[in-house]
């Protein structure tokens, strides 16, 4: 591995992910939440160079190719687990997180077990659109866990319902990352079904016979 600077904010971005719940046990609400919005961002703006300076400045490795998509993995699933359980266990989020986490979990599977042939799943650009919608989606929920907890001084109830038309920060911060983390789940699971798709003739098990 070479410590070029795209590399080294993709391992930057890789030990950030368990920073996030951290950020929890640290610190107090709302704090831990404003906390681990600001270091979601940081991680979330460092996906987008290091990718863009390897290819700008012709630095583009295997270990790059290979830890970049680990990086955004370990930081959506472990800041969805994060936010599912400061939610106050909402099933309109859960429901959502649910799909992310598992296709991320089939599509790793699939990619281990194709080895070699995993090069057929390469990232396709709805892919990219779908890193993007989660990390948006996240960086908003967030925002709203930390208002919610800011203005009230607890976290949401169980099965709470807010409105459209509630007339608070928090709710239209939650509302908005509720409806970006649904458009993500959809992504997630389009973009899902289109690995297995590719993936599908080899798991037969007459291919090549």
């Amino acid at each position: 591995m070479r410590w070029t600077l795209p590399n080294i904010l993709t391992v930057l971005r890789l030990a950030a992910a368990p920073l996030v719940p951290l950020m929890f046990f640290f610190l107090s609400r709302p704090f831990a939440d404003f906390a681990a919005l600001a270091l979601f961002l940081v991680a979330a703006v460092t996906d987008w160079f290091d990718g863009y300076l390897a290819r700008a400045w012709g630095q583009e490795s295997r270990f790059g190719a290979a830890m970049d998509p680990i990086a955004d993995k370990a930081m959506v699933i472990i800041a969805v687990v994060v936010i599912t359980g400061y939610s106050g266990m909402n099933p309109w989020l859960i429901l959502p997180a649910t799909v992310i986490l598992f296709r991320e979990v089939f599509v790793s599977g699939l990619r281990e077990f194709l080895g070699d042939k995993a090069r057929l799943l390469k990232v396709t650009k709805l892919a990219k659109w779908k890193t993007t919608a989660q990390m948006v989606a996240i960086a908003v929920l967030f925002l709203g866990t930390g208002l919610n907890y800011y203005e009230t001084g607890h976290p949401p109830l169980v099965g709470e319902t807010s409105l459209p038309w509630s007339d608070n920060w928090s709710d239209l911060a939650t509302q908005a990352g509720l409806a970006l983390i649904w458009i993500a789940a959809v992504l997630t699971a389009i973009t899902g079904w289109d690995y297995f798709a590719k993936a599908r003739p080899f798991l037969r098990d007459d291919h090549g016979a």
